[in-house]
């Protein structure tokens, strides 16, 4: 019998090799025998370095690549960041699993200042993120917000020639690459609400494959999935990619599900929070009621501004 091997479509930054290297060790711990390799693309989202993504279209910029190969038979299988992962899927593939859940969390990362609270008012601030910059122009209304992409690496080297007093990063990523010892201060989420699907890891396969679904199910985490699952319907209702300053940010406590969310202008001045709670199985349903609410204080206009 021929041995079963399994390609896994990623992207080429550290981090997204080191997720599809995660998720290869996983597979060949709990099938043994099983074989895995690596399908190197270069996403748009790569490319474009110099736009902010919202201004050339946020949603899937780095995921289209990869399902293409999917769907092309080069790859059987994609490894995405979840904050990454478009609503809708290209017919023909689905969102197989989704690991547990790293730190959620934003980073606080800074050579100079020991938290958030300690920086100067005209703070120089690296983040590309309108969502992390709404919720820090809120704060700091005079913090000069200065654009900051690429890899984790190629952003700490520029923290690292004090281009910036601070810079705000995903704790997971960090974490990820053995970097946790740069985390300044994880930022607690009613400072700065996460992204929808934050830290989390999702694996996208062609629906007909069934032997390969049957695969990844061993590696699903259920818990995770339904707090993703919240926050992904509350993001489906405002019809946001990553690049909106949107925050939705699901937990389960006990046997209750807790979900905050948040739309913000990206100077900050104003910011629409609510929260809700309640059973597992009422996840998307939560999410979507969130962003029901958001809609009624008038975050539509928020949006729709953005994108006119």
């Amino acid at each position: 019998m021929a041995e079963k091997i399994i390609r896994i479509a990623t992207r080429r930054s550290p981090l997204a090799l080191w997720q599809a290297e995660h998720v290869a060790e996983r597979l060949e711990q709990a099938f043994p025998g099983l074989k895995t390799e690596l399908v190197k693309m270069t996403t748009r989202g790569d490319k474009i370095l110099d736009a902010p993504l919202a201004k050339v279209g946020g949603k899937g910029l780095f995921v289209k690549e990869l399902e293409q190969g999917m769907l092309e038979g080069t790859a059987d299988i994609a490894v995405h960041s979840m904050k990454d992962v478009p609503v809708e899927f290209p017919e023909g593939l689905h969102l197989a699993a989704i690991l547990t859940r790293e730190d959620p969390t934003d980073a606080f990362v800074s050579n100079r200042y020991a938290s958030l609270e300690a920086l100067p008012p005209d703070a120089r601030i690296g983040t590309s993120s309108l969502r992390r910059q709404c919720q820090i122009k809120e704060r700091f209304p005079e913090a000069e917000i200065l654009s900051l992409r690429g890899n984790v690496n190629t952003r700490l080297a520029r923290l690292d020639a004090d281009e910036f007093d601070a810079i705000i990063l995903a704790s997971a990523g960090l974490k990820r690459l053995g970097m946790a010892g740069r985390i300044t201060e994880s930022l607690d989420p009613g400072i700065s609400l996460p992204a929808i699907g934050q830290g989390a890891i999702g694996i996208e396969c062609r629906v007909d494959d069934v032997e390969v679904n049957a695969m990844l199910s061993a590696l699903h985490d259920q818990d995770t999935s339904i707090c993703v699952s919240a926050e992904r319907a509350m993001n489906a209702r405002l019809n946001g990619g990553c690049q909106v300053p949107i925050a939705g940010f699901a937990q389960l406590q006990g046997n209750q599900l807790v979900m905050r969310g948040l739309v913000g202008s990206p100077d900050g001045t104003v910011i629409f929070r609510t929260a809700q709670s309640g059973t597992p199985d009422q996840a998307e349903a939560i999410g979507r009621s969130i962003a029901e609410d958001l809609l009624a204080c008038g975050a539509d206009k928020i949006l729709q501004a953005l994108f006119h």
